[in-house]
């Protein structure tokens, strides 16, 4: 660990001015790039921090639950909140702005940066999501006898044979750590193999899937027809999810589509796109319903993750273009299968999950999304076994904040 800290500082500060020469050039800085050098103006925190980071979105949207419970459990402690990546900043921004007391970059990984991210934060405990593995930092913390935590730890098949290639670095390098908590028990032996200690590491099951169920009335005349909702759709999706909808809708006549745009400022060029179906439609805002329409275009606020209750399946929307997908697990949670495109990243450990079972699926193509829709219609025994995944799944993953709640108690009080 030694030698990397000396190789990686010496790296970058010969790479430092070439990429200032070139990015002022080039009128573009790397996003946070001052911040993850340590220049920023931190508040005041005191001398009791709890510090979370999440590289990018997905990591920082698994992480919301876990911080407003501590946020809640522990009211004496300062909350910081650390990204790596642009979008990463802007979802922790707009998600803890009201909960954090302080969020910016995790600094680069070598000595100058750490020593004067830790000088300014000062964190009592910190805790990282998934697979973010910086040995100078886990050095450092542990050289200040800060607690260090790798959560809902995960690693993938790829990235697991490349690191089984290292397994004398990781070795060294998770003797920085004071506990590794993963997904899975396959996510632990992950770790164990490539050299994390077997007392150190444990399952704490998936963040992500403690979320709660909405039940609640909704007045939309359901009746005894079957309603697939498309969730949070994205600019090229409603044709796709209309084209499917309207060539099942020959075969299975009782089925009805509740379609829900991401952005509200597409409504009207959905209700266009809606029109040329042919099919009666209509909106939520006007307390339109099944009864007399095939489609209701949701155009209100708030009301999708409530609406995944009534549905009998649903399409995941912003998995068709480069968006990375949206959450399934809000369909999920009420044992409804969830379908989405092949642009999932946003949400890959979820799927990987989901997709093991008949809980999720997903498809490469407009034809698959198709087809599969057209088996979950017409093979009642396959359907039936879709829902019960998805109640065994969200059963068998629950349970994880509290783990990390207690595991802080530990460590705390």
């Amino acid at each position: 660990m030694f030698i990397y800290r000396i190789l990686s500082t010496i790296l970058f500060l010969l790479i430092l001015p070439f990429y200032a020469v070139v990015r002022a050039l080039k009128g573009k800085f790397l996003p946070g790039w001052k911040e993850k050098l340590g220049k920023f103006e931190a508040p005041d925190l005191g001398n009791k921090v709890i510090m979370y980071h999440g590289v990018s979105v997905g990591e920082v949207i698994a992480l919301e639950n876990l911080i407003k419970k501590t946020k809640e459990t522990f009211p004496d402690y300062k909350i910081v909140v650390t990204t790596g990546t642009k979008t990463g900043q802007e979802i922790a921004h707009k998600k803890y702005d009201e909960i954090a007391d302080f969020i910016t970059y995790f600094p680069f990984d070598v000595t100058v940066c750490v020593e004067i991210f830790l000088k300014k934060i000062k964190p009592t405990v910190v805790l990282i999501a998934e697979t973010e593995l910086w040995p100078t930092f886990a050095a450092y913390c542990k050289m200040r006898n800060i607690p260090l935590f790798v959560i809902n730890g995960r690693i993938s098949d790829s990235t697991f044979k490349t690191y089984k290639l290292l397994k004398g670095f990781f070795a060294e390098l998770f003797k920085n750590y004071t506990k590794i908590l993963t997904q899975s028990e396959e996510d632990k032996e992950k770790f164990i193999t490539i050299g994390a200690p077997a007392e150190k590491t444990f399952v704490m099951k998936n963040l992500k899937f403690d979320i709660k169920r909405i039940d609640s009335n909704i007045e939309i005349g359901k009746g005894s027809n079957r309603i697939i909702i498309a969730g949070s759709t994205h600019k090229g999706e409603d044709e796709i999810v209309l084209d499917a909808f309207t060539k099942l809708k020959k075969q299975f006549n009782d089925i009805k589509l509740l379609l829900a745009p991401r952005h509200l400022t597409r409504v009207g060029n959905v209700k266009d796109l809606v029109a040329k179906t042919g099919l009666n439609y209509g909106f939520r805002s006007k307390q339109d319903n099944f009864t007399n329409n095939d489609i209701i275009i949701l155009d209100t606020l708030g009301e999708l993750s409530r609406m995944y209750q009534i549905c009998d399946f649903a399409f995941i929307g912003g998995s068709f273009n480069k968006t990375g997908g949206h959450n399934p697990l809000e369909a999920v949670v009420y044992n409804k299968p969830a379908i989405s495109g092949p642009s999932i990243h946003n949400f890959r450990d979820i799927y990987w999950i989901l997709s093991r079972s008949k809980a999720g699926k997903v498809v490469k193509t407009p034809k698959e999304l198709t087809d599969y829709m057209c088996k979950l219609l017409s093979d009642k025994e396959f359907y039936a076994q879709s829902c019960e995944d998805c109640k065994t799944v969200f059963n068998s993953q629950q349970g994880a904040l509290e783990f990390v709640i207690e595991e802080l108690k530990t460590f705390l009080n």
